[in-house]
């Protein structure tokens, strides 16, 4: 009969130690889950963070370029309006050289018209 308990002693170690192992098995399962789990999270957080970086620096550029745009243009504008100004100017003087003559001719014909009465 003790050789029965010795077996079934023995018969009770094996299934503790099955179990033992089973348990075992679970908790490294588990583990592994939670540290994928925990990797594929941190992964996420580190895309997150390259797009933000990758955004905020596109942002960056096209500011930089959109700035670069206006000013272009503004100075572009400053000198289409300093070249219209030296336009102007010229044509004042010219068109104030021209009118004594003007004024000279349009005294004339109405003279001309007056001695002929037809006004």
């Amino acid at each position: 009969m003790e050789k029965k308990i010795l077996d079934n002693e023995a018969y009770d170690a094996i299934e503790r130690i099955k179990q033992a192992e089973e348990k075992a098995r679970e908790i490294v399962l588990v583990a592994r889950e939670k540290s994928a789990a925990k990797i594929v999270h941190e992964a996420l957080e580190e895309a997150e963070k390259i797009q933000q970086q990758f955004l905020k620096e596109a942002r960056e550029k096209a500011e930089k370029k959109k700035k670069e745009i206006i000013d272009r243009a503004k100075k572009q504008r400053d000198e289409i309006e300093k070249e219209s100004d030296r336009e102007i100017a010229d044509l004042r003087q010219k068109t104030h050289s021209l009118m004594p003559d003007a004024v000279e001719k349009i005294g004339k014909k109405v003279e001309e018209s007056l001695r002929k009465g037809g006004l």
